[in-house]
């Protein structure tokens, strides 16, 4: 069913006649530079703007944020082209939101708003308890601040939301990189975090995006299974992730590496918070450069995991961040002992499955190890899905018996 409107106070766009409209209708979020008749007009529309999208044939397809200045010009805001952007319609977005988590968590401690996934296009909001952390990773987003943070308010009664704009995304909207506090007042210290029977220190306002990675959950605790009773290596640890959950499922030791010290001295943090301190070890440094020196040691863990930022953040970078998988699982194959497990992780949503298994096998044979894939992992439930959206299904672990 199609929909003509008059609509004179919001403006007008419209697809190019080759853009594929029905994929649009069908639940894809985005319209491409190149598929929008960009005139002059359109060129001039503020960053965030919000308006009527239209199919070829001027046919209403949706209410749509425009930001000429991105390679994703729309951002699919409501399949209601009448839908008013105001502090109810945002309620109503959330609410869905917490609903969901709320019944998949005990504690309100999760990802509250996943993006496109929860309905709000380039949103990211992570819980902590009182607190949240926005991150308005789009234009539209960072121009409806104050009704999305009286919606969050009213729907979660948090006591404070705070804007976290290190986002790598928010260069291409044209935004800036300021941070601050949108109610309330920012914590003085790192938030602990349970989780996995872990206790995790957050930095809300300096660490890593909002804080703390939610995402890897599950992976966590399948990871805390294999772990009971073993030495333990987490490379990429940031505040402790894998190493944490594996001493609180009876790991004998863990070992973090990280390049931030900063990161490894809230891990320290994390572990004496759980008890953990005294099987818990730390070392910072290059993680490549790490891998090698305790392979030239001879050192061996009956868990090894491997958890880097997106080597392929975008299809530009596919290659080099392929071969940097492969290089990876090549230096940490050799320290797993026999009958060990290894766990690689890719974050980069340019990085299919395919492509990242791939490249994990042939690091795995070329560091001179055979191995068994006994588990594929993702994202937690807090992180949905957008079923047209594969950007959305951005988190890979993959565990192997060596």
């Amino acid at each position: 069913m199609t929909v003509t409107l008059q609509t004179p106070d919001l403006p007008h766009v419209r697809l190019r006649p080759k853009a594929n409209a029905r994929g649009i209708r069908h639940g894809f979020p985005w319209v491409y530079a190149n598929d929008l008749v960009t005139d002059r007009r359109t060129r001039a529309l503020t960053p965030g703007t919000i308006a009527v999208l239209e199919d070829d044939k001027r046919n209403a397809l949706g209410l749509v944020s425009v930001n000429p200045e991105s390679r994703i010009i729309c951002r699919m805001l409501d399949r209601d082209p009448s839908a008013i952007l105001d502090r109810s319609w945002f309620e109503a977005r959330l609410a869905r939101a917490v609903a969901l988590r709320d019944r998949l968590f005990p504690e309100p401690f999760y990802r509250l708003v996943h993006a496109e996934a929860d309905g709000l296009p380039g949103v990211v909001i992570d819980r902590f308890g009182e607190i949240c952390v926005v991150q308005p990773n789009a234009a539209w987003a960072e121009l409806h601040l104050e009704p999305l943070t009286d919606a969050l308010v009213a729907s979660t009664g948090v006591t404070t939301v705070l804007k976290n704009a290190s986002g790598r995304t928010r260069a291409f909207e044209g935004l800036d990189d300021r941070s601050g506090v949108l109610h309330g007042s920012a914590p003085a210290a790192p938030i602990p975090v349970p989780m996995n029977g872990a206790t995790y220190m957050a930095d809300l306002t300096g660490g890593q995006k909002t804080g703390l990675f939610f995402d890897q959950r599950p992976n966590h605790a399948f990871a805390a299974r294999l772990a009971a009773g073993g030495r333990v290596l987490d490379v990429f640890s940031h505040v402790g992730g894998f190493a944490l959950a594996a001493l609180a499922g009876g790991a004998a030791s863990a070992l973090s590496v990280d390049g931030s010290a900063a990161a490894l001295a809230l891990a320290e943090q994390g572990a004496a918070a759980g008890g953990m301190a005294g099987r818990f070890a730390t070392r910072q440094g290059d993680a490549f450069e790490v891998l090698a020196e305790l392979g030239e040691d001879g050192a061996r863990f009956d868990l090894v995991i491997c958890d880097p930022p997106a080597f392929a953040p975008s299809k530009s970078a596919l290659e080099p961040g392929l071969r940097a998988y492969e290089r990876i699982a090549r230096l940490a194959a050799p320290l797993v002992a026999e009958g060990g497990y290894l766990c690689l992780c890719s974050c980069s949503h340019a990085a299919d499955l395919g492509r990242f298994h791939a490249a994990s096998a042939r690091g795995i044979g070329r560091g001179g190890r055979q191995a068994q894939l006994i588990h594929t992992g993702f994202a937690g439930p807090d992180h949905p899905q957008l079923p047209q959206l594969s950007e959305s299904g951005y988190l890979k672990s993959l565990f192997f018996r060596l």
